[in-house]
């Protein structure tokens, strides 16, 4: 049990479930629209899952190599930090996380698509690899692009846009203007849970060069920044709703508005890196949720 332990801090399952957000709202709009495949569904949540445990895995080795993760650190303390892993141990668990990537990646195009459909074949291969190498050189390789500022871009991209938007081309092989809305709001709440991240860790990432887009704005503007992520995801739905409204129920995610309203209040308070480590989960959890019910609702109609 002592070896598993490390391993499931690595792994960071508290993140798992934003990941597959953007995986239930494109396909619960997929079946609103009169798509639905289990396979599909099960092998593209199990696919975003192994990416992003390949990306905690990279960032708990990329940010020990760089010195990123150190005694100044608030949170969890990171597994290669703490010596529980070595850093060889890591990296062999990349690899082989890389390995059932790719078995995921083909066995979910090989499900969505047939053997037949090239062109879609030929761009799922492309996001895959795309995918994983932003998996890892968030924080690892020569130049990572998180440790320059951009990881805001690439999480509003690939947690929001690629994940629902080619979720939902997964099951009917189109792209509609239906899921760019939700789309863009998922990216946004995406983001504001790396900005809470970069927040707790501005004053250690700024001491190591780790110069993240919070570093860039300070704190005060960083706080105005993570405002303008939640309240501009909650108004875009809110006149996504508005505009393909069918019934009552698309009106659900708003429950997911009150954790996300206190939220707001708690990150306005804050003040020292702990209180932004407390609401990592909460922010989370609350995108979770919002994706389930704002899901659900349009399947309700």
């Amino acid at each position: 049990m002592k070896e598993i332990k490390p391993w499931l801090s690595a792994m960071r399952l508290r993140t798992l479930p934003l990941s597959v957000s953007g995986i239930i709202v494109g396909t619960c709009f997929a079946s609103y629209n009169g798509r639905f495949n289990w396979w599909v569904l099960v092998l593209a949540i199990l696919t975003t899952i192994s990416l992003q445990i390949l990306s905690n895995l990279a960032n708990d080795y990329g940010d020990s190599v760089n010195g990123a993760d150190n005694d100044d650190r608030v949170g969890p303390r990171r597994a290669v930090q703490s010596g529980k892993i070595t850093p060889n141990e890591m990296l062999d668990a990349i690899k082989f996380n890389i390995v059932v990537v790719i078995i995921l990646t083909l066995s979910l195009i090989l499900a969505a698509f047939g053997p037949t459909n090239f062109l879609f074949l030929l761009l799922f291969v492309f996001l895959g690899g795309i995918s994983v190498y932003a998996a890892l050189n968030y924080t690892m390789g020569d130049s990572p692009y998180g440790y320059r500022a951009l990881g805001d871009i690439f999480v509003f991209v690939f947690f929001g846009l690629v994940s629902t938007m080619g979720s939902y081309l997964l099951y009917m092989q189109t792209i509609d203007h239906v899921v760019i809305l939700p789309a863009i709001a998922l990216g946004l709440l995406s983001v504001g849970v790396l900005n809470l991240n970069n927040m707790r860790d501005l004053n250690a990432d700024a001491n190591v060069g780790k110069i993240t887009l919070a570093v860039k704005l300070g704190i005060h503007r960083a706080k105005q920044y993570h405002f303008l992520l939640i309240i501009g995801a909650m108004v875009i739905t809110v006149i996504f709703s508005i505009l393909y409204y069918v019934a009552p129920y698309n009106f659900l995610y708003l429950l997911a508005f009150i954790p996300l309203i206190f939220h707001i209040k708690k990150i306005k308070a804050a003040k020292q890196p702990n209180d932004f480590d407390s609401q990592l989960k909460v922010l989370a959890l609350s995108t979770f949720l919002f994706s389930l019910l704002l899901g659900i609702g349009y399947i309700l109609y």
